[in-house]
């Protein structure tokens, strides 16, 4: 049958990450640090606001673009919370963040076209890249410089075929983020070479150094990016599957027509209880978050510290909830400690290679998870080290 498969889908390789999880989910007995799903629970009165919408019987189809209501608070919380200005009427409710990334790529790569895409980096945008029949072009970010994008690096990638780059800030699966200064460093080489700007933010809440800035906010930069967000990670809401798109107006009418055909509309509920979270945010000045953030930050301090004093090293994370640690020290790559750690100590970190080659020799430890897990993830690699 496989005369029948698309040669695009036939040619991907299975994702690193899942690999790992579906592992562990079998072994009895077995710690996960692989995959990168907040260990809190929705807050209640979001969830309240799904069951009471389910008994008033909201459970049609909502209009493509998404509840107005939940545009409106979404244009509101990017203003506010990030100085980003883009009107109600120009955002697109997605099916999380993902289904965000996929309409970007389906609506602006013609075959041929080359989109930069920062390494290490998120799993899916390479393969979604080439889904759409693009070709993603790696720029290798390096430990030495905290894993940021400079100019240099970018201006040596560009090619004629260019079309976009991709930023993945804060950082999955590096914890680094861009500060305003550094993005400012890379605008005059984007502007130069008539670069979009796909700018993936689902972390930005999850900063612990300063305040998450935007390339969006720059002078000149939200005409010529579109940005992506959602409710999963800061709002603890993985599950309900809502993200939100916005870019400039053109890209945003392929895209809206796009979702048209393919989604229809993200699920009114889970709509429903995005706009509790807002609304709670706007009413308490997202308490819930900067709690959850705080949470995050000790943790990733106590997993930084500990990694490092065992010979792994690794810097400080300054966004999203992931530590990538170098394993050079051992004498094995990323792929071989993380299966060696998983079979004689079973536990699970995702080997760096499968966010690019730029992470061939580190593995990806996520401390979105209690701290009594933690503090055994790490005595078992304390155990396993001394081997």
């Amino acid at each position: 049958m496989r005369k029948f498969v698309n040669s695009r889908a036939g040619a991907l390789q299975p994702s690193g990450i899942r690999k790992f999880f579906d592992i562990v989910t079998k072994m009895e007995g077995a710690i996960s640090l692989g995959v990168g799903e907040p260990d809190f629970i929705t807050p209640w009165n979001v969830r309240d606001a799904a069951i009471r919408s389910i008994q008033l019987g909201y459970t049609q189809y909502t209009g493509n673009r998404g509840l107005p209501e939940l545009r409106e608070l979404i244009s509101r919380y990017l203003r506010e919370r990030f100085a980003v200005e883009y009107p109600a009427d120009r955002i697109l409710v997605t099916v999380g963040a993902s289904e965000a990334i996929d309409l970007t790529l389906r609506a602006i790569c013609e075959v041929g076209d080359e989109i930069l895409v920062p390494e290490p980096s998120y799993v899916s945008y390479s393969p979604t890249v080439t889904l759409a029949g693009g070709t993603p072009v790696g720029v290798q970010c390096t430990a030495e410089n905290d894993f940021i994008l400079t100019p240099e690096m970018l201006e040596k990638c560009i090619t004629p075929r260019t079309k976009a780059l991709i930023l993945p800030f804060p950082n999955n699966p590096t914890g680094a983020i861009m500060t305003k200064e550094q993005l400012e460093a890379i605008v005059p080489v984007i502007v130069k070479h008539d670069l979009l700007v796909i700018s993936d933010e689902i972390y930005a809440e999850l900063t612990y150094v300063g305040k998450h800035f935007s390339i969006a906010s720059l002078p000149g930069m939200a005409e010529r990016t579109v940005y992506i967000g959602g409710f999963s990670k800061a709002f603890a809401m993985t599950g309900w599957r809502v993200g939100f798109v916005c870019a400039p107006r053109e890209i945003d009418e392929a895209m809206f027509k796009i979702h048209q055909y393919t989604i229809l509309c993200a699920p009114n509920v889970s709509q429903r209880a995005a706009v509790a979270a807002l609304k709670e945010g706007f009413a308490d000045d997202f308490s819930s978050v900067i709690e959850m953030r705080e949470e995050y930050s000790r943790r990733g301090k106590f997993l930084a510290n500990s990694l490092n004093s065992l010979g792994l090293s690794c810097f400080m994370p300054k966004g999203a909830f992931y530590i990538f640690a170098s394993v050079e020290s051992t004498g094995m790559d990323g792929e071989t400690f993380a299966s060696a750690l998983l079979d004689e100590k079973k536990l699970a970190v995702v080997p760096g290679g499968a966010f690019g080659s730029a992470g061939k020799n580190f593995i990806r430890c996520s401390y979105a998870t209690s701290m009594s897990q933690l503090n055994e993830a790490v005595e078992r690699i304390r155990e396993f080290l001394k081997k």
